[in-house]
């Protein structure tokens, strides 16, 4: 990020789609002139990988930190691409254009692949573009779809709980059910093969445009996932193969118990003596996918909070140190360059400072933080941000500008904004006020949630952090694409220095 620009954090399953979930169809076309129009340099969406409704449809907690969700497929380009016939695709039962149905969603488009891939099937090992993907992926592709191909042969299983040979990867089992399970290890590999298709040309899509696409790379990975599966020596894990340790954060003033998330802890040791092979690879791949990488809870590469797995709260955990230093220079020597932002929010104490300072990577500000009693000291506060920053109104976890405004920010959060715009503020101009903070921040790039360009208010959250249900689900319509909205963020855009020379519409 070396120019000066502007950008809307908007996930794909919250864009326009007829299919119960925004996916990569031409819903997403329409977005990318709309950031043109806008004067918008940048897209940050978040996680790409498969989600279950199972563990409340998060993007943070998935079965790979590798493969594409099938749910951000789109119907319309399996016709454009031949897969599918127009009649296949019948009509979704009726949903609510604003908020995204994912059970409903998975049902609809399963049957979609499941029929695509019958006609597919006898000619598809015969292909050489789908033969290309599946050597240039095989390094997680393969354990990959034959894990989803053995959850779906043992009732959707924990792999914990899988008979021992299967569970400890003992070869011979593998093979065997490798074997037996060859048309679902091949559908997976199929379904994966498209993702990875719709999303190189969406991706060249948005570059033709000239917009950056900013990705989000959690730190953990889910317990239940191919990766722990297929690399439990990498993980602090018991003979069983259950966590011996879980990730978290301790109490704070939020939290008297603190957060336990319940990912696995990483075996730092053996990432270290492996030279980080399992990460160089991870990010790789995510380097392909994105012009940027959000690195998840970058404070987790200086220390992180380890906690018992048998303890049901954070309470007694203890903060064990990472080795940061050597992973990043390990980084450095496999890449040219390192297109990261840390995402360095909360309690970041001066040795995560000194690791993100010392790598040269842009951290996070994010406004809704700054006003309160210590606005003056306040790191997120627009006179301590400095250029090598993203200036956020907030994130995926924040309330909306609006409904922050009105519900979480307090008397004296109101009030320490208003005293720092210099006027009164009714709750619909709180938006617009914290865009224009980050607008003209020093920050060489700055970004907002769509929902806070619309002006929305708490209904149109996107996530409440350590609810389980009805999260992630807000959707946007075509309408709200207006060309009012578009020509006021150009214009924030340009008097702030962070206009960019528009391209002609597409299509």
């Amino acid at each position: 990020m070396h120019r000066r620009g502007a950008g809307i954090l908007l996930h794909v399953t919250s864009l326009p789609s007829p299919y119960g979930v925004g996916d990569m169809g031409p819903g997403t076309l329409d977005f990318l002139d709309f950031l043109v129009e806008a004067g918008q340099s940048v897209w940050q969406i978040l996680p790409l990988t498969p989600t279950s409704s199972f563990i409340g449809d998060s993007p943070y907690s998935s079965d790979s930190a590798f493969a594409g969700n099938p749910l951000l497929l789109s119907p319309e380009l399996l016709v454009r691409d031949g897969w599918l016939d127009r009649d296949d695709l019948g009509s979704m039962p009726r949903h609510d254009p604003a908020r995204a149905d994912f059970p409903q969603a998975a049902a609809f488009k399963e049957r979609l692949l499941d029929l695509a891939f019958e006609r597919a099937a006898a000619s598809l090992e015969r292909r050489p573009e789908f033969a290309r993907f599946r050597a240039e992926q095989a390094s997680w592709l393969d354990d990959y779809c034959l894990f989803k191909a053995l959850k779906h042969a043992l009732g959707g299983l924990s792999w914990t709980r899988w008979p021992a040979p299967l569970r400890d990867r003992d070869p011979e089992a593998l093979a065997g059910r490798r074997q037996a399970l060859d048309r679902r290890v091949l559908k997976e590999a199929f379904v994966q093969h498209l993702f990875h298709d719709q999303w190189s040309a969406l991706k060249a899509e948005a570059a033709r445009r000239d917009i950056l696409v900013v990705g989000d790379a959690p730190i953990y990975v889910t317990q239940d996932s191919a990766d722990v599966w297929a690399n439990p020596e990498l993980f602090k894990l018991g003979p069983d193969r259950e966590p011996l340790f879980v990730a978290g954060v301790p109490p704070d003033y939020f939290s008297e118990t603190g957060q336990r998330w319940g990912n696995p802890v990483y075996d730092w040791d053996a990432h270290l003596a492996s030279g980080f092979a399992w990460w160089i690879k991870r990010l790789a791949h995510n380097f392909r996918l994105f012009d940027f990488v959000r690195l998840d809870h970058f404070r987790g590469f200086a220390g992180y909070w380890e906690i018992p797995a048998e303890e049901k709260t954070a309470v007694k955990g203890r903060w064990v140190d990472a080795p940061g230093q050597a992973f990043f220079k390990s980084l450095l020597a496999h890449f040219p360059v390192l297109p990261i932002l840390a995402e360095d929010l909360g309690v970041i104490t001066p040795d995560v400072r000194e690791l993100r300072d010392a790598m040269g990577f842009p951290g996070m500000k994010v406004l809704q933080f700054a006003f309160g009693p210590d606005v003056g000291e306040n790191r997120d506060a627009p006179h301590h941000h400095v250029e090598n920053c993203v200036a956020y109104t907030g994130t995926h976890d924040n309330n909306t500008a609006r409904g922050w405004f009105l519900h979480d920010a307090g008397e004296i959060g109101r009030q320490s904004l208003q005293e720092y715009v210099g006027r009164s503020l009714a709750p619909a101009e709180a938006p617009w006020e914290l865009l224009r903070l980050a607008s003209m921040s020093v920050a060489r790039l700055s970004v907002a949630p769509l929902q806070d360009a619309l002006g929305l208010d708490a209904s149109a959250r996107m996530n409440t952090p350590s609810v389980a249900r009805g999260n992630w689900a807000w959707r946007v319509t075509t309408e709200q694409f207006s060309p009012a909205l578009a020509q006021r963020l150009a214009g924030l855009a340009a008097l702030h220095g962070r206009s960019r020379r528009a391209a002609p519409r597409q299509g």
